[in-house]
């Protein structure tokens, strides 16, 4: 009788730890999100300041070089261009409301440039990584559209990604000055005032 009593608490205990594991798993559970959007420096801290995003790395993607550096992808050379790649709670904010922030900070209208920067290094993007983020993000482009024409921004499948060297990661934190310095040069936040009206952000997020 002992044994058989023993027996059940092992079963019980078996299946308490079994629930509580899967429960911290699901609490635990991040995922990914990859935008291009000109200067990754300042993408990185668009969303590190957004409720949700527990991390974002600054990095290269879309183009047909190996371990491309800092130097090739800013010289336009190996295809690629600046991205962060953003570790997100699902639970917290979704990868709808990671587009909208997206769009509120990029320039959408223009081709191979973001702001002061030039070329297709700096060309805006959104990199899906599953059909449910393939579904949502075309769903989002197409009703962009209807506020900006035309719209630049490239929608594909995400690609080999590679991690931008130390001292990019986080540049906004390290190097304050310098960074805010070149924001404001480079004329970021005046011209998503500009593009970015209170009638298109009210109708962005109708989205």
């Amino acid at each position: 009788m002992m044994t058989v009593f023993n027996n059940k608490k092992i079963l019980l205990f078996s299946l308490a730890l079994t629930f509580f594991s899967t429960s911290a798993l699901a609490a635990n559970k991040t995922d990914s999100a990859i935008f291009a959007g000109g200067c990754f420096w300042c993408i990185e801290q668009a969303f590190e300041d957004l409720e949700g995003v527990l991390s974002a790395e600054s990095g290269y993607i879309d183009g047909h070089q190996k371990n491309p550096n800092y130097k090739q992808v800013s010289a336009g050379t190996t295809g690629h261009t600046e991205a962060v790649k953003i570790i997100y709670d699902p639970a917290k904010v979704s990868f709808k409301t990671l587009l909208k922030h997206f769009w509120k900070n990029i320039d959408p209208t223009v081709k191979n440039r973001q702001f002061c920067d030039v070329g297709s290094q700096y060309r805006s993007g959104i990199y899906y990584q599953n059909e449910n983020q393939k579904k949502e993000a075309e769903n989002s482009l197409k009703k962009i559209k209807t506020i900006f024409n035309p719209v630049y921004t490239d929608l594909k499948k995400s690609s080999a990604w590679y991690t931008a060297e130390e001292y990019h990661q986080d540049y906004y934190k390290k190097n304050s000055f310098s960074y805010k310095y070149y924001k404001y040069s480079c004329g970021r936040e005046a011209r998503l005032q500009e593009l970015w009206t209170k009638q298109r952000l009210k109708t962005l997020e109708e989205l």
